[in-house]
């Protein structure tokens, strides 16, 4: 968990002081014009202009309807004050729903980041531990050695809590990285584990929506491909989609990350080929697979050499395009 950071400053005198000046404005009586400037005042809209000549009078060389307005505010003490108190109303009004909105959401955003507290519909409260479970579980049951891939939003709770390494985080730049790592996840499972392979030791999901949290892998899985597309021609994210109703797209269905989703509690999926199911946490928001017939060489070239891709992606990585940033949109 992050450090408590100081609470910012308070803004209220500033809005008291802003809105007195305001009211102030609107229940100050204006000052009568001085006889000679009213007299000219006077003259100029009898002839449709101003004391210079060039006013904004209507065609018909009367006062136009804003002219009118504004002349009936000036005049009448009452109707501005009537306005300022409507307006002091509306001010008020919204700050006692802001205040206990904002109280609301400060509890939701401040609860730990790998704990999830859910509101029930009778007040009562639960709390999922799933990720830290998921997490341990990489810590205590896995080889150190071990190579995790995940989407980059888990990288550096894996890296932190799990100690395993993972294949992205938040600080990796390489968007050619995330693409093929999006690769991965979106294409079909024969096509994937020949990349995977080559990569990791266990690929782990996020699967909340099987707990009523749709915000999961799945539902980033179209972003996955967009990214994947933009380097990888052969992914069209166009294809790549969850129907309104819930009913995926062909090229979803046939993806790895649907499959690793659903497997054993779909009954429409296919057994896995290529990947065993290892762990799912208890309220099934997480799932960790392991990849078979890893491949060894590729393992210790890493461990060698270090950072860099294995001679065996050689020919998936020629398929690649560098990337274009397209700004402005």
């Amino acid at each position: 968990m992050s450090a408590p950071t100081a609470a910012p400053p308070s803004r209220w005198p500033a809005c008291w002081l802003a809105g007195r000046v305001t009211c102030w404005r609107w229940l100050t009586p204006r000052v009568p014009l001085p006889p000679p400037q009213a007299a000219a005042a006077a003259a100029a809209a009898g002839r449709g202009g101003s004391p210079d000549g060039d006013g904004e009078h209507g065609e018909s060389g009367g006062p136009s309807l804003w002219d009118e307005v504004e002349g009936l505010y000036t005049e009448s003490a009452s109707l501005r004050r009537s306005v300022g108190m409507a307006l002091l109303s509306v001010v008020g009004f919204g700050a006692i729903r802001f205040v206990p909105h904002s109280f609301s959401i400060a509890r939701r955003i401040s609860e730990p980041h790998i704990m999830v507290r859910a509101r029930h519909h009778n007040g009562t409260y639960s709390v999922y531990d799933d990720f830290r479970e998921a997490y341990w579980w990489l810590r205590d049951e896995t080889p150190r050695d071990s190579r995790v891939m995940a989407w980059w939003d888990y990288g550096y709770q894996i890296s932190g809590v799990a100690n395993r390494t993972t294949l992205a985080d938040g600080n990796t730049w390489n968007h050619e990285h995330i693409a093929l790592l999006g690769k991965c996840l979106v294409s079909s499972e024969e096509a994937s584990h020949a990349i995977t392979r080559h990569l990791a030791d266990y690929v782990l999901l996020w699967t909340t929506r099987h707990n009523g949290m749709a915000a999961d892998d799945l539902a980033k899985s179209p972003h996955m491909a967009r990214i994947a597309g933009s380097v990888y021609p052969d992914i069209n994210a166009q294809a790549f989609y969850l129907g309104k109703d819930g009913t995926p797209s062909k090229m979803m269905e046939e993806s790895l990350l649907y499959r690793l989703h659903g497997w054993g509690l779909d009954e429409k999926i296919a057994p896995l080929q290529h990947f065993e199911e290892v762990y799912t946490t208890s309220h099934k928001m997480v799932r960790i697979y392991k990849v078979r017939d890893v491949s060894a060489e590729s393992k210790a070239w890493r461990q060698q050499h270090g950072p860099g891709y294995p001679p065996a992606l050689e020919e998936v990585l020629k398929t690649s395009k560098a990337f274009q940033q397209i700004h402005g949109l």
